[in-house]
């Protein structure tokens, strides 16, 4: 009989599974559970997305792409980093389309990564950075942030975890699960430390389009940043497209051209009907987004105001589609609340240390949900908090 245990990876072994997924396992086998916790939108993709699929598929053009994606997706691509960040790639050499801006970190991760190098992860931040990390063998070095600091990375900070081992800078606002984001000045006082090092930057911009206090700013913007800086976005936030699985990585090319051989071998390339119907998206759907925009900061500054309103301290997010209020009053753990609500009173949201040790205290609640939605869940954590004060 085969000893699986010892034919696996160790790597593989000791990776921990999606903090994100256990509560929602759980809550797929119960009934009635509100569910505030996956970061998907609750709008339908705009229809002209789905009508470029549907003639797409109509015109039979269902065969393999170009490795690095269409060219048409490519342009379009380079034409929209223009036109929001006045950044200028070349689509031949530059972009590369990926199966969601996950491939796109994976990718970066993988071409730069060797065994031992250091890779600082700014946290709490998405659950995937650390363990594509480790399985490169290369060792996460974590930058906590802090609600003193409205969850944003400081130049000291940054500054105190620099070593000759450092090869790589993750760098992930708007800040999934926080909200939080920088401006263009604290960005460059992260700049001012970055001049003049031989590390890179990941720049994880997958909610660049949802921000709430005026346009987003791309660390690549800044003066001797481009050169040293990877631009990961993607359509599954900004246009509502979770199912349609594409992203994409912007950088330099002679980085870019390592990344496309690992996409080469492992990939081959993105969907293909996803590609044109992301065209569509890119060149015609502003004003959609611009409405899911108006839509998520309603529900935004309902749901901090609700937080506060009945106990829990809520810092005002400025991007993506999460809150992530304390639940520190209650003097249970982020995974203790998490489990008992969801047992007491059905609502299914992440305990905040699933993003991170730093991320303990707190819980991180989604409003990619419709309002009525939202409303039902706050008045059952209201209930919840009432019988924990009896």
């Amino acid at each position: 009989m085969i000893d699986y245990d010892k034919i696996l990876s160790d790597k593989c072994k000791s990776m921990k599974p999606s903090g994100i997924r256990k509560f929602f396992d759980i809550a797929a086998t119960m009934d009635d559970v509100i569910s505030l916790g996956v970061g998907e939108p609750d709008f339908q993709t705009p229809w002209a997305i789905r009508r470029t699929a549907i003639k797409t598929l109509e015109k039979g053009k269902t065969v393999y792409t170009a490795n690095a994606g269409l060219i048409e997706l490519r342009r379009s691509i380079c034409k929209y980093l223009k036109r929001r960040c006045n950044l200028e790639y070349t689509p031949e050499k530059d972009i590369i389309i990926t199966v969601g801006g996950s491939e796109a970190i994976d990718l970066a991760i993988r071409a730069l990564v060797n065994p031992g190098d250091e890779v600082l992860v700014v946290e709490p931040s998405f659950v995937c950075y650390k363990p594509i990390i480790e399985l490169m063998h290369g060792i996460p070095v974590i930058i906590e942030t802090k609600i003193d600091n409205n969850f944003k990375l400081t130049a000291e900070a940054l500054k105190a975890k620099i070593t000759d081992k450092t090869k790589l800078l993750i760098l992930p606002f708007p800040n999934n699960p926080t909200g939080a984001v920088m401006t263009r000045d604290e960005l460059e006082e992260i700049a001012a430390v970055l001049r003049g090092t031989d590390f890179m930057i990941l720049s994880d911009e997958i909610y660049s389009e949802l921000t709430y206090c005026g346009k987003h700013t791309s660390i690549a913007q800044l003066e001797g940043m481009k050169e040293r800086t990877l631009v990961v976005n993607g359509f599954s936030k900004a246009y509502a497209m979770t199912g349609w699985r594409l992203g994409y990585i912007a950088g330099p090319e002679p980085i870019v051209k390592q990344m496309l051989k690992i996409h080469q071998f492992a990939i081959m390339s993105s969907p293909t009907v996803s590609q044109y119907a992301a065209i569509e998206a890119m060149e015609n759907c502003d004003k959609e987004v611009e409405k899911m925009v108006n839509e998520y900061n309603i529900r935004r500054r309902w749901l901090v105001n609700a937080f506060n309103e009945i106990g829990l301290e809520c810092f005002e997010p400025m991007g993506a589609f999460y809150v992530f209020p304390s639940i520190k009053s209650t003097g249970m753990t982020s995974q203790q609340f998490c489990e008992d609500l969801l047992m007491k009173h059905k609502v299914a949201v992440v305990p905040g240390d699933a993003f991170g040790d730093c991320g303990e205290g707190h819980i991180r609640v989604s409003y990619a949900y419709s309002l009525k939605h939202l409303m039902t869940a706050v008045e059952r954590i209201k209930d919840y908090l009432d019988e924990l004060k009896k």
